[in-house]
């Protein structure tokens, strides 16, 4: 990141996020109802992953410690990438470009197939600061990124959309590499970009899983990856305008991406979430010279990378079908322990003609110690209510799942509520989001 600013893969995919629309021009997407089904993700070897860490950290020892702008170990960085995607079947280009008096390179890789006017690309950027090898700033985005790319080609993937990847260089600088690359795609090219999906630092060794809210299309799909593995996530801040997301996102392109922290202090709450040590930094190493190969959380490095496949699959290969209206409401909702009362998390619709749909589609995202506690049920704007779910679940944790209501007899618009009471003692929880699509 830039000094200037096991699964339940199959049950997810099922409910999967429609497609990045193809677009004469790179505006905010809708968020998504529906697709037709994609093919089935593949489990990124963890193993893989760790081997292009311990080449990075090989070419680190081997010039000097580090892989930054400019040096030698950043150009074999390039270079052993661009080997292992020339052998897959990519079409590499290198590109180049000078900053403080010295040559970089951004490495882009484009898979043959797809729609050429719409392209989802993935990337991160590969080199280092000065100060050491950079294993997890951003080898563990880099090394993932690039096992990704090499799963296509190992699943001859025929994709829906154009699928590209990009590692950067000198983003340590600035986002230097980055910017390059936006700044000098004709206007034409900009507009065939439907996606950028970034990954910076995604193996750090006290993790939070963290998704940017950039585009909820992108967003809500790695949402649906995370639910499907029963893991709440939070809304990336730390790194927000600090990473090679930023010069797309400037430029109009939907972006979105996965982090796992940096210099930010764990909090006890997120310690509670995801395990690890409250009080301490997600990444301790952070532009040290200990981010090495010992400064990698496999757990994390395994689940992002899962989940970076997981999102170019569902948002690259899969077909979309027009989606219905959507409205999100992501704000915490503290559920206090039985007898409290119901709590309310409210949803306004506006601008949907007619009634509710027959198939009206609730996705409920609560974090509970015990599900078998909860009554959710889903208030229509005129009092309406409609059961989702009654103390059912027994001991397990948490309520991520999609609902189906027949809510024809419903006015679409007004103030829809999730209502959620705790009937009985001793355990807790909250609403974490919360959408409804007709």
């Amino acid at each position: 990141m830039s000094l200037s600013v096991s699964r339940r893969l199959a049950a997810v995919t099922a409910i999967a996020v429609a497609g990045l629309f193809a677009a004469t021009a790179p505006a905010a997407l809708a968020a998504p109802t529906a697709v037709t089904a994609a093919p089935t993700p593949p489990d990124i070897p963890l193993a893989n992953v760790k081997a292009h860490l311990s080449q990075l950290s090989t070419i680190a020892a081997n010039n000097g410690g580090n892989r930054a702008h400019g040096r030698t170990g950043y150009k074999a960085s390039i270079d052993y990438v661009k080997g292992k995607l020339d052998a897959a079947g990519f079409t590499t280009t290198l590109q180049t470009f000078t900053y403080n008096g010295a040559t970089g390179y951004n490495l882009i890789a484009d898979w043959p197939g797809g729609d050429p006017n719409s392209v989802l690309m993935s990337g991160s950027h590969l080199d280092s600061v000065t100060g050491g090898a950079g294993i997890n700033d951003n080898g563990s985005g880099s090394a993932a990124v690039l096992e990704a790319a090499l799963a296509v080609s190992r699943a001859q993937l025929q994709p829906t959309k154009h699928l590209r990847f990009g590692w950067w260089g000198a983003e340590e600088l600035g986002l230097v590499g980055s910017k390059y690359y936006v700044n000098n795609l004709p206007a034409a090219e900009k507009a065939k970009i439907s996606g950028y999906l970034n990954f910076d630092m995604i193996g750090s060794p006290n993790p939070g899983y963290f998704v940017y809210d950039d585009d909820p299309t992108i967003e809500q799909t790695f949402k649906n990856y995370y639910a499907g593995l029963g893991i709440p996530t939070e809304i990336e801040t730390e790194g927000d305008g600090r990473s090679d997301h930023a010069p797309f996102k400037s430029a109009g392109i939907p972006v979105g991406g996965l982090f796992s922290g940096a210099d930010y202090t764990k909090t006890a709450a997120q310690a509670q979430k995801w395990g690890g040590t409250s009080g301490q930094a997600f990444d301790r190493c952070y532009h040290s010279s200990c981010d090495s190969l010992s400064n990698i959380n496999d757990t994390a490095l395994d689940r992002n990378a899962d989940a970076i496949a997981y999102a170019i699959w569902n948002l690259g290969a899969a077909t979309p079908v027009p989606p219905g209206p959507s409205f999100e409401n992501t704000a915490d909702v503290s559920i206090p322990d039985s007898p409290g009362a119901a709590v309310n998390s409210p949803i306004t619709v506006s601008g949907v003609a007619g009634n509710a749909p027959a198939t009206t589609k609730v996705d409920v995202n609560i974090v509970h110690t015990y599900r078998g506690d909860l009554v959710v049920d889903l208030v229509a704007p005129d009092g309406s209510v409609y059961s989702l779910s009654n103390r059912s679940g027994g001991s397990a944790d948490n309520i991520i799942q999609t609902f189906t209501v027949n809510a024809s007899s419903e006015v679409a618009n007004g103030v829809w509520n999730l209502r959620v009471k705790d009937a009985a003692a001793q355990d807790v929880g909250y609403i974490n989001s919360w959408k409804i699509t007709f």
